[in-house]
Formats: structure tokens, sequence, C-alpha cells
């Protein structure tokens, strides 16, 4: 028996999901996510942080128009889904260069002398910094209230979670798409590919143009703070060149090399090699030695050449909408992606700008 809704999404991370929960009162919906939980892979690999000054100016203004949402996240949790951190950047002399670009355009950036720097985050080596900036909105995410919030929203009008399913199959027949999966085969007029990771794999699987997306590992690492030091209201703390970044977790130190190695998309895990250098370049900034590495885990980030998401209709298939390409900005921007997909599904007007959305729009990278 082939079960039957509007749209059918390929994906149970924060993408699918949240388009989900925005669709679900307007449309039946079917989620089809391949593992046995939802946001398995990116989201749950998040390093968790809403910060609005975050990537290029496309997603600048999908960060802006997404923190509304996670602060009042109606539907989704009684109350915000953000809380304190701060974003703290520094660099060094070779790294002015990157720091200037990275305050082009910011907003609500405080300059700060190497000593206030080192006063937020008193393990910064105070003779490394060049120049520090932060970003004191920049703010936690609760990731797994916002997923599992989200998933609850959308079961309540209605959508059905499958998981354990991916697609084996994608065909397009009499105006629907057919995906045939070990759970069974689901039809919709239209497809969403929220696919994370996979999101290329899906086209190819539906006979769709892909657009070049390039899955690339992250790590991280948790370290003990040095012992009798309370880190819990220290900022996230990055260095403007994106070698490495640092960030309290649970009382301990969440370190990453900043690793943008490209792989084929997969369960991903650490590279011990990578993981070493960059907790070399750390230790390089900070006046604590990493004595050992309590665990560690990689997720991926998944870009397009330009690296801004792809986010509209195909132009080659008809009914086939890409959701994919949010690289390492999926989480903070999902609430506007995931309006946007609803908007752009039932034929309503977007609040963001034209000029955002075409920038969006899969039709750019043919």
């Amino acid at each position: 028996m082939i079960e039957v809704s509007d749209y059918l999404i390929i994906g149970g991370g924060i993408a699918g999901t949240g388009a989900a929960a925005r669709l679900a009162p307007e449309a039946s919906i079917t989620v089809l996510d391949m593992e046995d939980a939802l946001g398995r892979h990116s989201t749950g690999r998040s390093a968790a942080i809403y910060i609005r000054n975050y990537g290029n100016a496309t997603l600048r203004a999908l960060n802006a128009a997404s923190e509304p949402v996670l602060e009042t996240p109606e539907g989704i949790s009684d109350h915000s889904l953000l809380s304190a951190r701060g974003e703290l950047l520094i660099a060094t002399e070779d790294e002015r260069d990157a720091f200037d670009a990275y305050l082009q355009g910011a907003a609500g950036m405080e300059l700060l002398t190497a000593g206030e720097a080192v006063s937020l985050f008193p393990l910064l080596r105070k003779d490394r910094i060049a120049a520090a900036a932060i970003e004191r909105a920049a703010k936690d995410i609760d990731v797994d209230r916002f997923l599992q919030g989200a998933a609850r929203l959308a079961r309540t009008h209605g959508a059905r979670f499958v998981l354990s399913a991916p697609a084996q199959r994608i065909i397009r027949s009499a105006g629907k798409w057919r995906v045939e999966t070990p759970k069974g085969a689901f039809e919709a007029p239209v497809l969403i590919n929220a696919a994370g990771a996979w999101a290329d794999e899906i086209a190819g699987l539906a006979g769709v143009r892909k657009v070049g997306l390039v899955p690339m590992r992250r790590s991280a690492a948790i370290v003990p703070a040095p012992l009798g030091v309370d880190v819990t209201g220290w900022p996230l703390v990055a260095s403007a060149s994106e070698s490495w970044y640092a960030k309290p977790d649970a009382g301990k130190l969440m370190v990453s090399p900043a690793d943008e190695d490209p792989v084929e998309p997969h369960d991903a895990w650490a590279d011990d090699m990578v993981l070493a250098e960059g907790l070399y370049r750390f230790e390089q900034a900070v006046t604590m030695p990493v004595t050992r590495v309590e665990r560690n885990w990689a997720g991926l980030r998944s870009f397009v050449p330009d690296r801004t998401p792809v986010v509209g209709f195909a132009g080659d298939a008809d009914g086939f909408f890409w959701l994919a390409g949010q690289g390492g900005y999926g989480v903070q921007t999902a609430p506007a992606l995931s309006q946007l997909t609803a908007d752009l599904c039932l034929g309503r007007n977007s609040e963001l700008g034209s000029d955002v959305v075409q920038a969006l729009n899969p039709g750019r990278l043919l």
C-alpha cells in the first residue's frame, strides 16, 4: 500500500522537522528519515550557538529573521530557546585582515583591548592578542528542545514521521513523487529534499540535477577546565581566521579545530591528527595545557560553492524542492528557512527580502 501526502520531506534534522512544523497546519506531511531518531547527524552535533554576525550577508539576514522565533518559540516551547553566552573574536597580528573582514557589515560588535578580552576569557594569552571584539548578544541554543518542540508541533497538526526509512528508489509518475523505503512506499506531489549531507545523493536518486554540495567534516572535543576554575559564564572564543574555537560546556571546554575537510556523506567521526593540530593551535592561544581529551566527535557541514543555502523549487524537475546547503548555520537559520519553505510551497509571499529569496534560489547554481 502506498501512503499519499501533500508533501514528502526527506530528512528529519532541524531543517526537515522545522519545515514540517510550518507546513503541517495547512497540508498533510510525511517526514522520512534514514536513522532511528531525529537529528542524528548535523543537528545533533551542532555547536549550538546563535551568532548574528556569522556568515555572509544572506546568512546574516536569515540569522536576524530567525532570532525572534528562537527567543519566543510559540508552539515549540513555552520559553526562549536562547541563553546568554557571547562570542569573543580574537586575532593575532597575522589575522588582522580576517578580523577586519568579519567586522565589515557586522552589527552589535564591540571592540575590546587585549586586557578586556582576557578579563572575559581568563585563559587567553594577552601577548598573543592583536585585536579583539565581542558580540555580547550571541547566545546558546537549546538544540534538542528546539528539535523536539518542532517535531511535537508538526505531529500536533497531523504530520507523520517515519524513521529507519532511507530512500531506496525515487521516481516521478502521474504528477507525484514516489519514494520507496524499507518501511513502504510514499507519494506526494511535492518532495522536499532536506537530507543534509546526503541532499545531492537524493537528487541523483530522483534524477534531478545536483547542486554541487560538498559535505565537510567539523570536529570537536571536550577537555577539562583548569582545576578550580569556573568557566560557566565565559563567552565562546574564536580565532579570527577560524583556525579554532572554544566554548564552555557543562563546566568543561568544548574545543574545535574548526576543520572543513571535504568528505563523502557518512556518519562522521573526528580525525585524530586534525583534532590534535586544532588542540595545538588552541594551546598556543591560552595559558593552559590540554592534558587529556574526555571525548570527541564530528559532524558534517555541507556547502555549495557560494556557501549560501539552497532553498526553492528545482528548475529541472516539477515538485522537487531544495532545502539544503546550510553549512554550519543550519540550526540558527532554521526558523527563517522553515518559514520560507512553507511560504514558497504554499504560494505565499515571504517576509524575507526578494534579494534574500533570490540569493537562496537553486537556479543561481545552474
